[in-house]
């Protein structure tokens, strides 16, 4: 019997959870080969034709010190656009009322959404760090190995629920998909290019340093490049901790979001 209610209960989530991944995989042109596409671009343009003249401090190739950025770029934005979609087209859809109907906590709605842009999120960073990887062996004639490997699976996981918890919230506060692209446009993006993806903050001047230092993501992306690399602009025990308190944060800020929208009183 106790067997029964435990899977009465669980069974609405694994539902959404099932929903969600094959939410994305439906469209998975969209979320592979644009990310493909997209990769090879910025690893062109960037590693391979200007990282020559580039140079970075204890001698890291331009290209190396970009692979994580661009790793972590793309689970942060993917995990970002599959919860927040989701949620977006569920509350105007009317799907909402249904997952209600279903007997699904709080708790259990969140994470079944952000485990499934945690997913997404995965998925791409594995698909660019593997384009990168190529482009890697073609420059240097050997493979980029990863330093810390524990270090950059806890990165990518915190990383991609953090931004995909935020989107929870974010989805839950638009009134209309423009403003959902509103917050993608105006404030995630420049986060997420001025958090050190493309360029080492050393080479800003201090007072752009300080500024840098209070943008999350360039914790998270330096998180990453320290894990692959051995190096970074931030220290990884202040990358992890800072990460850490993101990931709790949002994740209050999504459940409170949840618990205060206009949902509960339909």
């Amino acid at each position: 019997m106790k067997t029964t209610a435990v899977n009465l209960h669980w069974t609405p989530f694994y539902s959404l959870f099932k929903r969600e991944i094959h939410r994305f995989v439906k469209v998975i042109v969209q979320t592979v080969l644009t990310p493909f596409i997209n990769s090879s671009l910025y690893l062109l343009i960037f590693g391979v034709s200007l990282g020559k003249n580039i140079q970075l401090r204890d001698g890291v190739n331009y290209l190396a010190f970009l692979i994580p950025g661009l790793v972590m770029m793309g689970c942060l934005n993917n995990a970002f656009q599959n919860s927040s979609s989701s949620v977006v087209t569920a509350r105007f859809g009317g799907d909402l009322e249904d997952f209600r109907a279903s007997a699904l906590s709080d708790q259990q709605m969140i994470w079944a959404f952000s485990l499934g842009g945690l997913i997404r999120g995965f998925i791409v960073g594995s698909i660019t760090f593997f384009i990168g990887e190529v482009f890697y062996y073609g420059q240097q004639g050997e493979w980029l190995g990863v330093q810390h490997p524990f270090a950059l699976l806890a990165f990518l996981i915190m990383g991609s629920l953090t931004f995909a918890k935020l989107g929870i919230s974010v989805a839950y506060w638009a009134k209309s998909f423009d403003q959902l692209s509103a917050v993608t446009g105006f404030i995630l993006v420049p986060l997420t290019y001025l958090g050190g993806v493309f360029f080492s903050i050393e080479h800003l001047h201090p007072f752009w340093q300080k500024v840098s230092q209070l943008n999350p993501l360039l914790y998270f992306i330096n998180g990453v490049r320290f894990s692959v690399l051995g190096v970074s602009d931030v220290d990884a025990t202040t990358a992890f901790i800072v990460s850490l308190v993101a990931t709790l944060i949002c994740h209050g800020l999504a459940l409170y979001t949840l618990r205060n929208s206009l949902f509960k009183r339909w």
